[in-house]
């Protein structure tokens, strides 16, 4: 089993510069998200329970998801979303720790914007936060999902609150906007984990 590094951050945080970072750098990376996608597919057992649980209402014409219909869903209906969780985060997480454990580098780069809200975190040696201000993470995905800053501020809000992801986090690399300072700051990181890695093996 590699060393496992759990990489978490809010939405619009920089996560994902800095997951395409560590990629760049011959690392493995694990995306929950993309997890969390393949398994609701078209065929896969997950939606069909989800479909089961929810009513044939959740699948699009062509078999799919209805992404937004079963988002609004559970936006109005608190105990939707623990019934939906109930469902996908078992196969998400059975999934993730497949990859993991697949994985061909020096170390495993596991990113998840709910690292500590589903205890993705237990499966991970340690973990880094990419931390950024509320006022960027609104600017930032406003700018970037084509998303109203209500539906931001929502989702900001359903998330753990940033000053416990700091509490939880072994390291933070704030984001304050540069990529190159965001780069900076990984270096040395990558070093610290590539030597943790070796202790490890």
């Amino acid at each position: 089993m590699s060393f496992i590094l759990g990489l978490a951050g809010g939405i619009g945080s920089g996560k994902s510069a800095a997951s395409q970072w560590f990629e760049s750098q011959n690392i493995v990376v694990v995306d929950a998200d993309i997890v969390a996608r393949e398994v609701v597919m078209p065929g896969q057992p997950t939606l069909t329970q989800i479909q089961k649980t929810f009513g044939d209402w959740v699948l699009l014409d062509n078999g799919e998801l209805n992404r937004r219909a079963l988002r609004e869903h559970i936006f109005k209906e608190p105990t939707a979303r623990k019934a939906l969780e109930s469902i996908t985060h078992p196969a998400i997480r059975n999934n993730i720790i497949q990859q993991l454990n697949a994985a061909q580098s020096p170390y495993v780069v596991l990113v998840s914007p709910l690292l500590f809200e589903t205890n993705q975190h237990e499966l991970t040696n340690r973990t880094l936060l990419i931390d950024a201000s509320e006022e960027l993470q609104i600017q930032r995905a406003s700018q970037r999902d084509g998303q109203n800053i209500e539906q931001i501020k929502n989702i900001i809000h359903v998330q753990m609150p940033r000053i416990e992801k700091q509490k939880r986090a072994n390291d933070i690399v704030l984001n304050d906007g540069h990529l190159d300072h965001l780069y900076k700051q990984l270096i040395p990181l990558h070093e610290k984990y590539l030597a943790l890695s070796k202790k490890q093996s």
